[in-house]
């Protein structure tokens, strides 16, 4: 029997984020979005809509996950992608 699908705490900011992202051209911050949220949910046993999304917006704008993986790390290499958020947390989690 499978183990049952799990609830990520993030889901609701990152469903709207990636909605966002299904929208959007891609920019140096939304490519750092993508690779962040790809991080978040492999392996993750629910969100199965999110991972689906988060496949076909990695195809849409024509990366791999190693493609996208090497130009973000020189993006953030580069300079500061992500500023902490107003209420000083960072969303990593």
């Amino acid at each position: 029997m499978a183990p049952p699908e799990q609830q990520h705490p993030q889901y609701a900011a990152d469903r709207e984020l990636l909605n966002t992202l299904l929208l959007s051209q891609p920019t140096d911050r939304h490519l750092a979005d993508l690779a962040r949220l790809i991080i978040r949910y492999e392996g993750f046993p629910g969100a199965r809509d999110i991972q689906a999304d988060l496949q076909k917006l990695l195809q849409s704008w024509g990366h791999t996950e190693e493609s996208l993986f090497a130009y973000t790390r020189a993006l953030h290499w580069r300079e500061r992608v992500y500023n902490t958020n107003q209420d000083g947390r960072d969303d990593w989690a």
